[in-house]
């Protein structure tokens, strides 16, 4: 079967052997698997953990291996490719996605491939879930990221009503965004150097956009383009993780108020701020990764009843034969979006738009 393979920083499709559903164990053919802001830092060597690529799969499981309860083949399923243990000192603290045994819970050999094998973890667990009919496939693969900002919201002291910023309106920003909007944020901002995704920020919910070394520019006349509409935000989510957008998330953060770390920093980076100001302002950082059975089963409700709406982020769709090709294009950030693979035909193109509200 082909698969998708990361070597010497380059995606390329390898044959490799089909897996096989072992006790407790099941086997998905991957119908649809998002590219992930992750799975271009690991192509780019900007990444700790494993080098293994794709995990927003959605499928139908093909196998189901001895002592399976509740899972039949032909059921149409998104997987989580990471369980936390639940019984370490990490665990035990609340800090599931922090678990030392977390990464090694990892389908098999990844998302970007024909069949995968889901370990007896992650099954029993509860780290698949069955699709319900109201999702597609490619909206499927939202579950796993929508869940990442769940997790980190709910790290978060946020309310209904609280004033909130973006800064960094990739796809896992703007989706973000769509969640804080659904939340309830009002005065609800966005910030990113680059004019398609400062667009695309305002047809996901944003009140007001703004370019970081320049002016802002509002959503409708009650959105605000005043100095002070940009400052004095109750929580500041960095989805970038470029050190002056941390920075400057601080310095837009009101007293007491909370900075969500979520965007990956470049490995060896250091953040240069005024310590004492920090301290003396009260702000809390917060770093949040991951997510859990917790956050992708929430998600799940939340895009099937869609109180957030992900399909028209969706720029671009490759086959999997074309996985070169859906990398580049990801990375391309003024064209693209949101890239998915899908296991049919296709060559890059756009799907239709979906005209639904993201405020709905």
């Amino acid at each position: 079967m082909k698969a998708g393979v990361l070597a010497s920083g380059r995606v390329h499709l390898e044959e490799v052997a089909a897996p096989r559903a072992g006790p407790g164990e099941i086997v998905v053919a991957m119908r649809a698997s998002g590219i992930c802001g992750t799975d271009l830092e690991k192509a780019r060597g900007n990444y700790r953990a494993t080098g293994r690529i794709g995990h927003e799969p959605t499928g139908i499981v093909s196998e189901v291996g001895s002592g399976v309860n509740g899972i039949s083949a032909g059921m149409r399923v998104f997987v989580h490719h990471h369980v936390p243990c639940y019984a370490c000192p990490v665990c035990r603290s609340g800090m599931y996605t922090f678990c030392p045994t977390y990464q090694s819970t990892n389908i098999d050999p990844g998302g970007f491939a024909e069949f995968f094998r889901v370990p007896e973890p992650n099954v029993r667990r509860g780290a698949v879930l069955p699709l319900p009919d109201a999702l597609t496939d490619e909206e499927g693969t939202f579950i796993e990221p929508l869940g990442c900002c769940l997790e980190a919201l709910w790290a978060t002291p946020f309310q209904p009503g609280m004033r909130a910023l973006v800064i960094g309106l990739g796809p896992i920003g703007l989706l973000y965004l769509r969640l804080l909007r659904a939340a309830g944020a009002s005065g609800l901002a966005a910030s990113d150097l680059s004019p398609a995704r400062r667009k695309a920020a305002l047809a996901s919910g944003a009140d007001v956009v703004f370019d970081p070394r320049g002016a802002p520019s509002k959503a409708s006349p009650q959105g605000g383009t005043s100095q002070g509409s940009l400052v004095d935000f109750d929580l500041v989510v960095v989805a970038t993780g470029a050190p002056q957008a941390i920075a400057d998330g601080i310095q837009r953060c009101r007293r007491g108020g909370t900075v969500n770390l979520f965007g990956l920093p470049e490995r060896g980076s250091h953040l240069d701020t005024d310590m004492q100001e920090l301290y003396l302002r009260g702000i809390r950082l917060v770093p949040t990764y991951a997510t859990t059975e917790r956050g992708t089963s929430h998600a799940l409700e939340l895009l099937a009843s869609r109180r957030v709406v992900v399909r028209d982020l969706i720029t671009h769709r490759f086959p999997l034969d074309q996985l070169p090709e859906a990398f580049a294009m990801a990375a391309r950030t003024e064209e693209a979006i949101k890239v998915v693979v899908t296991a049919g035909s296709g060559s890059g193109v756009k799907p239709p738009p979906e005209t639904v509200s993201p405020k709905a």
